[in-house]
């Protein structure tokens, strides 16, 4: 297949969409826990567990919508990319690298979101 605009853009939305659709399936349990008052989470920053808590649901659950809508779709990639650094190297940092992966996955993704942009179908190209 010929690698057009419409291909390329196409390729663009599913790598936006589909991580970030699947995070939420970890920051949607995240939110839940902030609403309802639980705030027993890590504190992989030194911050606190509240505060730690509240800055996982903004880079697992706000970024992913904003990103699945593309909406900002560059400055929400980067809070979702810090949060999964946090992941991978602080939260999993003495992890064999199976324990790793999920979230330098994630990392990469979001990443690559945030350098090469929504594409086409979304907001901020509207």
């Amino acid at each position: 297949m010929k690698n057009t605009p419409l291909v390329k853009n196409i390729g663009l939305a599913l790598l936006r969409i589909l991580p970030a659709a699947m995070m939420l399936s970890h920051g949607i349990p995240k939110l839940q826990k902030l609403i309802a008052g639980n705030f027993d989470f890590g504190d992989p920053l030194g911050i606190g567990a509240a505060p730690s808590l509240f800055l996982a649901v903004i880079g697992e659950v706000i970024c992913p919508i904003l990103l699945i809508i593309g909406f900002k779709t560059k400055w929400a990639a980067i809070p979702a990319a810090i949060t999964m650094a946090v992941a991978a190297f602080i939260v999993h940092g003495a992890d064999p690298f199976g324990k790793q992966e999920k979230a330098l996955l994630y990392l990469t993704f979001f990443v690559v979101i945030a350098l090469v942009g929504p594409g086409k179908f979304s907001i901020d190209k509207r």
